[in-house]
Parts: C-alpha cells; sequence; structure tokens
C-alpha cells in the first residue's frame, strides 16, 4: 500500500513508519518536526519520502495514498502545555485537513486518538463505551479536547461523507525513541535513573498506569489501518495495571540508580486510575500486547545508555522474572 503517516518523526509515527516499510509498504511521512526528531527516520530506506509541513494546511501530495495514519499531535504534556493554542488548532485544523485529504483519495484514513479522552475516569477499567470525565477548561484539556473533537469530526467525514474512518484510543506506551525529557513517566524515571538524581513521584505514588511497549502497539495500528470498514473506537494498551511507585522501584531495580525519590503534589486532573478494557481489540482487531514490562523497559534502558552515554550508573546484576 502507499500510506501517509501525519507526525511520522516522531516517536510513535517512526516505529509505525519503520513497521510499515518492513513489510513492503510504501510511506509518505509528514512531520513539521516541532516534536518529531529527523533522526527517528532513515531517509535512504527504500519507500520513504519525507515532507517537511504543517498538518494544518492543505494537503498537496501527488498520487494515490491506501490509506491514513494521523498521529501528528503533540503528544507529551510539556509540549501540549507550552503550545496550547497549537495543540488545540492541530487537533482541529490539522485533522480537517487530512480528513478532506483521505476524501479526495478515497482512502481510508485512521485517528490516534488517546485515553486522555477518558480524562480522570470513573469508571474502570475503561471501555470505548465510557463518555469520560474531562475538565474542558482545565490545563490538559487543549490536549484532551484536541482529540475528543478530533474523534467528533473523524465520526462526521464517516457518517455524512462516507469516508473509510477509523479511531484507536492509545494508552500509555513507552520504548525506544522516547525523548528524555518527554513528560512521561518511564522515560522521566529512565532518565532521572541514570543521571543520578531523584526520581520525581507526583502525588502519593498509588496512581495507576497501564503500560504498553511500543511494539506492541505498533502492531495494533497496522491491524486497523489493514482493518477496512472497522470505525471503531478500539482502545489499545496493555491492561497489566501499575502504580506509579511500583514503576519507579521497577526502573530503579533494573538500572541499578542509588536515585532517591522525590516527592511532589499531584497535577491538577491527573488521572488517578488508568487501564483499557481491549475486548474489542481482541475480538474485532485480534490484537493483545505480549511483551512483559519488564521486557520492554530494559530495552528502553538499554536504548537511552546508548543514545545518552553521559549516564553514569551501571546496569543492575538482580535477576527480575518477566
Amino acid at each position: 500500500m502507499r500510506i501517509l503517516v501525519t507526525g511520522g518523526a516522531g516517536f510513535l509515527g517512526s516505529h509505525l513508519t519503520d513497521v510499515l516499510l518492513d513489510r513492503g509498504d510504501e510511506v509518505v511521512v509528514l512531520d513539521d518536526m516541532s516534536t518529531g526528531n529527523p533522526a527517528n527516520l532513515d531517509p535512504s530506506r527504500p519507500g520513504l519520502t519525507i515532507v517537511h509541513a504543517d498538518v494544518r494546511a492543505p494537503l498537496l501530495l501527488d498520487g494515490p495514498f491506501d490509506a491514513v495514519a494521523h498521529l501528528a499531535s503533540p503528544a507529551s504534556p510539556p509540549d501540549y502545555l507550552r503550545r496550547p493554542v497549537f495543540t488545540l488548532t492541530t487537533g482541529a485544523l490539522g485533522t480537517q485537513q487530512v480528513l478532506e485529504f483521505a476524501e479526495r483519495k478515497h482512502a481510508r484514513v485512521v485517528l490516534a486518538s488517546t485515553s486522555e479522552v477518558y480524562g480522570d475516569p470513573e469508571v474502570h477499567p475503561q471501555t470505548e463505551n465510557y463518555w469520560g470525565n474531562v475538565n474542558s477548561v482545565g490545563p490538559r484539556a487543549v490536549y484532551d479536547e484536541a482529540k475528543r473533537y478530533a474523534e467528533a469530526l473523524t465520526t462526521a467525514f464517516g457518517d455524512s461523507r462516507g469516508v473509510d474512518t477509523g479511531i484507536v484510543r492509545i494508552f500509555n506506551t513507552y520504548g525506544p525513541r522516547l525523548r528524555p525529557e518527554d513528560g512521561r513517566v518511564v522515560s522521566n524515571f529512565i532518565a532521572q535513573a541514570l543521571e543520578g538524581r531523584p526520581l520525581t513521584i507526583y502525588g502519593d505514588g498509588n496512581q495507576t498506569r497501564s503500560l504498553c511497549y511500543v511494539d506492541d502497539l505498533v502492531r495494533g495500528l497496522i491491524a486497523m489501518i489493514d482493518a477496512r470498514g472497522e470505525r471503531g473506537p478500539i482502545n489499545l494498551g496493555n491492561p497489566v495495571e501499575m502504580s506509579v511507585r511500583a514503576i519507579a522501584d521497577l526502573v530503579l531495580q533494573l538500572t541499578g540508580s542509588p536515585s532517591d525519590l522525590e516527592w511532589r503534589p499531584l497535577p491538577v486532573d491527573d488521572p488517578v486510575r488508568r487501564r483499557p478494557d481491549i475486548t474489542r481489540a481482541a475480538e474485532r482487531l485480534g490484537w493483545q500486547p505480549s511483551t512483559a514490562v519488564v521486557t520492554g523497559i530494559e530495552r528502553t534502558i538499554t536504548w537511552h545508555r546508548d543514545h545518552h552515554p553521559t549516564a553514569p550508573v551501571q546496569p543492575s546484576a538482580v535477576p527480575l522474572a518477566s
């Protein structure tokens, strides 16, 4: 297939691009590089074209396209809190440009939405039928509401214009290529541990996250791209729930870091519990994650060591069950 990946130089987009190329697809990556990293892509790979452009502008790309994976959006808290209007307009105007492009090309479009549409959930685990608990005027609203609007717009194009649309809601994903300053729990803890700094825990550390390794998540995305006519929304994530304190302890053990823990107040509207119900993904896509959290974090630590060699901490000799 010929596939457009918006945000294809980012953490998730670059992994998706690599796997699509590996299976023989032709990929056009569109990215403004505001949060993406050109080093995540190899421009010499056969079948890859990289277009430096803003997704909010009209998409003037020649030739046929079979599918669009729409991942373009700031996704880490520091990025979207620093550029709130940009984040909102990327979700709104950018998604509209993508949907109009897909309509012109008669292409399937899959929107990468987020578990943040559930807000600080009052239903646990979160199913796709849950409408969420989102503060529309809180600091996180710039990301949460951008994605909620993008879902509504995607649904409208499917309903009223016959565009082949699909929506996936992505839960906490981690792995190689997450920036040390990304602001998400795994990358935060690994970077701090490897540098010997205190690991920052917000609140009491009992809030939970469900961590999905990037390779598993990409398999789910590709399954959704290939599932023509499947509209979703479909949760993609790991239903194994861990407290933030447990994640910190695991990172300390795997890195062998002597770092202490540093406690800070819980940010406004930070979700207390996060766990996907992936029944729909299993039934409709035949998908479920397979990478143990220990294995995924070990791989992520190795990547951080290789790409940030100033880290002084040596690997732990303590074996852990996977």
